[in-house]
């Protein structure tokens, strides 16, 4: 199960550096991208979060 988990965390970690490359390498975002790509970062650390809680246990 660690595993998994570790995978898990892996693939989101990953997923975020791409959406923090994405934001950081543009500079013509409109604010409802600046909005989408900030829930989506929140979506990210919440399931990180969750992720790291679960490999504690």
């Amino acid at each position: 199960m660690k595993d998994k988990i570790g995978t898990a965390i892996s693939y989101y970690t990953k997923q975020g550096e791409e959406i923090l490359k994405t934001v950081n390498s543009r500079k013509d975002l409109t604010p409802d991208e600046l909005i989408y790509f900030g829930e989506e970062m929140a979506k990210i650390e919440y399931k990180l979060t969750a992720l790291e809680v679960a490999k504690e246990s």
